[in-house]
């Protein structure tokens, strides 16, 4: 097992999670919680710091086979989870690890269960980046990476493959980081779509987003105390459309928009 390559791929996920941490930070500079925006930015420069040494050194191959692209997906998970409870351990708003864990696990698995019985007492901030956890997690912190990597190495599919929290995935295209940006374009134009619908019914802006972000990973994670009763039934038809939407295999929408009927669908290969 080449564990240069492993550190090298864990290194990036923790960079993303550094940028994935400034949205929160932003939103709590939004509502005037400057100290939830200050632990968000001290975690992220954290987050960027952990990445920055194991990427120092690029490894010479950086080819990725099945047991490779197991062990950094299920590290990559470890890793994410454990930096990303700490903001919620820092602030006080979930103060014991194990707690903390369990929720930002929760999140970025999508599987929604919570320990919270007051969420209205916590920040805005705090609760963007709860919902933002299923964001994350409904498509995978590798597909982005992929999505993003300047590598298109074939082997690269090894890691999509092992990324089972997220939509079943095929190789749409002939690169794998083509296919990760088309899965991604796809997952965030639905997420839009969603957030101005639901702004049209009339939901508030906060309320819009991270509720769509809970959506997209149809893990449930609600920004109120009262779950989604506070809301019209418009509001919450809108959500269960798009709960429905979200969970359909995305290359099922590659392959409607590309009007590729020639092709078999993903399923008829099995």
């Amino acid at each position: 097992m080449n564990l240069f390559v492993i550190a090298y791929v864990l290194g990036q996920v923790c960079k993303f999670e550094a940028g994935f941490m400034l949205l929160p930070m932003v939103c709590a500079l939004c509502y005037s919680e400057y100290s939830i925006a200050l632990i968000f930015f001290l975690c992220a420069l954290l987050c960027l710091t952990v990445g920055f040494f194991l990427t120092l050194k690029k490894p010479e191959h950086m080819r990725i086979r099945p047991k490779e692209a197991m062990a950094a997906t299920a590290l990559s998970w470890v890793v994410i989870s454990v930096l990303g409870c700490l903001p919620f351990m820092i602030s006080g708003e979930i103060p014991r690890f194990a707690d903390a864990f369990f929720e930002t696990v929760s999140g970025f698995t999508t599987t929604g269960s919570s320990i919270l019985s007051d969420i209205d007492a916590m920040s805005c901030g705090s609760r963007f980046w709860r919902s933002f956890t299923h964001w994350i997690g409904g498509m995978g912190v590798l597909v982005f990476v992929l999505a993003i990597l300047p590598s298109t190495s074939s082997t690269f599919m090894n890691l999509m493959v092992a990324e089972s929290p997220g939509p079943s995935v095929s190789k749409l295209v002939p690169k794998v980081r083509q296919t990760a940006k088309y899965l991604y374009t796809i997952y965030l134009t639905m997420t839009i779509v969603q957030i101005v619908l639901l702004l049209l019914a009339g939901m508030p802006l906060f309320d819009s987003i991270t509720l769509t972000m809970g959506t997209a990973g149809t893990g449930g994670f609600s920004v109120r105390s009262s779950g989604f009763a506070d809301y019209t039934m418009l509001q919450q038809g809108i959500i269960a459309v798009f709960m429905v939407l979200f969970g359909i295999n995305f290359s099922f929408y590659f392959l409607i928009v590309r009007k590729n009927s020639k092709r078999p669908f993903p399923w008829k290969k099995f």
